[in-house]
């Protein structure tokens, strides 16, 4: 029984509904024609964007739409067909995405476009897209088709599923573009603001959405886990400044305070509070602009003369759960997939291995999981790991055997069952190892560094091993460079913590005097087997010989020798000295 009018109005209207519809049907096919075409009936009833197969039996119809009665609504004519065996059909465009609570009675048939960037472009909702303020940036991308190229080609495994995930909420599609602002899809992207990941995460955000973070794993550069991250804190943004989506944009980039802050300047001297008449940093100025500019090249690329590489519209990545830790080399063995490739899909893992706690799940592409799965089960729990029999040494700690091989303490302490971090010579320790040789290893965090550290650049090239009390601001000070240099050099931010122990790569040169190479073959003083670099140094306020030795790993002698200086005599600020340095030493002991 009908109590709610509106439901026994609705209800009437649907029954005549169908009526109509089945005597369509049944004439068409009588008159041999195909009763699929856009021009047939004005409206019919719909899920979402799916066919709807429905039962040609009127009364068990109308049971089955009063059991889905919350679930349906009127779809737009325009996006409607009905098909030869009678079934409705809804193509992409339909704006009624809501799932059936009953589908006993619907055969469901999804009906997608075949080009993932037609399906975008349809789901674009933004405002302002031809702004004057976009026009620069406009410019820009349609002059770097090489750098389209590169992203597009970065995106392809991602694309999909955060398309799909942005759709389920109801968001404008050009959300899925903002990575390409971001961090142009690089998952492994870092910023010296700490921002991790292709959505830039910053640390205490992530954690606040979620987001896991430790030795093994960093959830801010999980392919998934940021992007469901990423749309929900881009929701929260939006419903704080009441659904103004280029607000919640500018204040992803910039902080929601920031925005508030602006907006309430404006409102107290009496100014629109648009995104456009806000006073916000000149970044976020042009991180709007950026993601409406590169939305409309992706809207008509023909008509800024680029070319987008087209990236299928249909599922690529899924996520399968593999229940414990396991070595990475040898899931990308189980996939058939090269390491690399399984960390490009996994690039939340820093390591050689899975986090032991979890999260116990691996991306692989769709066409790799069933190969995957069924290697996995034949496979013993106890053989995901190799583990190794190690006895303690004298002197030695819990850490000092960690950063050894490459784990924790905290993993040696649990699969060690020991209570304390207390260990002594001469007992045994059981401790993971990777199967392969680290450095095949190629996309961990300390491969990465690596890569980064050994990347060419001016001047003297040094290492430094962080000791007891050092910063950044300290080193960078000693060497008289800036600590966004020494973090850039090193894959670091400015405000990264460093370790005891850890190496740090210096491109030094003296800001005073000059760098001399001369030639390798230059010996003074110094063994036959080394290579070395002149410096003609300039003594600084509060140098002495002692702290010159140390800084360039030269003993005092040497340093006398090569600058006939007697002893007793102390340094004066100005005086020049010449030092033959060791490059080889250098590089291993500063």
């Amino acid at each position: 029984m009908v109590n709610n009018p509106e439901q026994a109005i609705t209800r009437l209207g649907f029954v005549l509904l169908m009526l109509i519809m089945l005597s369509a049907c049944a004439a068409q096919h009588q008159a041999g024609q195909s009763p699929r075409s856009e021009t047939d009936s004005d409206t019919y009833m719909t899920s979402g964007n799916h066919a709807l197969e429905i039962d040609n039996d009127p009364s068990r119809m109308l049971a089955v739409w009063e059991e889905n009665l919350s679930t349906f609504s009127i779809a737009d004519p325009e996006h409607i067909t009905l098909s030869a065996d009678g079934s409705i059909e809804t193509d992409d465009r339909s704006p009624n995405a809501v799932p059936l609570k009953n589908s006993r009675h619907f055969n469901v048939i999804h009906h997608h476009n075949h080009d993932l960037w037609e399906r975008i472009r349809e789901g674009f909702a933004l405002p302002d897209r031809d702004h004057p303020l976009t026009r620069a940036e406009k410019l820009w991308y349609s002059k770097h088709q090489e750098y389209i190229n590169r992203t597009v080609t970065r995106a392809r495994p991602y694309l999909h599923y955060i398309t799909e995930e942005a759709e389920k909420r109801g968001m404008p599609t050009e959300i899925v573009l903002l990575p390409i602002i971001e961090s142009a899809f690089q998952p492994f992207a870092y910023s010296h603001g700490r921002a991790a990941g292709i959505w830039q995460f910053i640390p205490a955000t992530a954690s606040h959405y979620g987001l896991k973070q430790n030795w093994w794993y960093d959830g801010r550069r999980d392919i998934m886990a940021s992007t469901v991250a990423a749309l929900d804190y881009l929701e929260a943004l939006k419903n704080n400044f009441d659904g103004e989506w280029l607000l919640a944009l500018a204040a992803y980039n910039s902080g929601q305070g920031t925005v508030a802050n602006a907006i309430r300047y404006n409102k107290r001297h009496g100014r629109p509070t648009d995104f456009w008449s806000l006073r916000l940093p000149e970044e976020t100025r042009a991180y709007v602009p950026k993601l409406l500019a590169i939305s409309a090249i992706v809207a008509d690329p023909e008509k800024y003369n680029i070319t987008l590489e087209s990236i299928p519209d249909e599922p690529y990545l899924v996520k399968v759960d593999v229940g414990s830790q396991i070595d990475l080399a040898l899931a990308a063995e189980l996939a058939g997939i090269s390491i690399e490739d399984l960390y490009r899909l996994n690039p939340g893992f820093n390591r050689w291995a899975t986090d032991p706690d979890g999260p116990h799940q691996l991306v692989l592409s769709i066409d790799k999981a069933e190969h995957f799965q069924a290697k996995l089960a034949e496979l013993p729990v106890s053989k995901r790991i190799k583990w190794t029999r190690y006895e303690i040494r004298e002197g030695e700690t819990l850490s000092h055997i960690a950063v050894r091989y490459r784990t924790t303490v905290s993993l040696l302490r649990e699969v060690n069952k020991l209570r304390t971090n207390f260990i002594k010579a001469g007992d045994n320790l059981i401790i993971p190892v990777a199967t392969k040789k680290i450095n095949d290893y190629a996309l961990t965090l300390d491969q990465r560094t690596r890569a980064i550290q050994n990347a060419e650049k001016k001047g003297l090239k040094v290492s430094y091993i962080v000791k007891d009390g050092d910063s950044l601001w300290e080193i960078a000070r000693k060497y008289d460079v800036s600590v966004k240099e020494l973090a850039t050099w090193n894959g670091m931010a400015p405000r990264d913590y460093i370790r005891p122990g850890q190496k740090l790569v210096i491109w030094w040169t003296d800001k005073r005097t000059t760098l001399a190479d001369i030639s390798r073959s230059t010996r003074i003083g110094l063994p036959r087997d080394t290579v070395t670099q002149r410096i003609n140094y300039t003594v600084r306020k509060g140098d002495s010989l002692s702290r010159i030795s140390q800084r360039f790993n030269v003993t005092i002698s040497k340093l006398r020798q090569w600058n006939s200086l007697p002893k007793g005599k102390y340094l004066q600020p100005g005086q020049k000295l010449t030092l033959f340095v060791d490059v080889t030493r250098q590089t291993e002991n500063i």
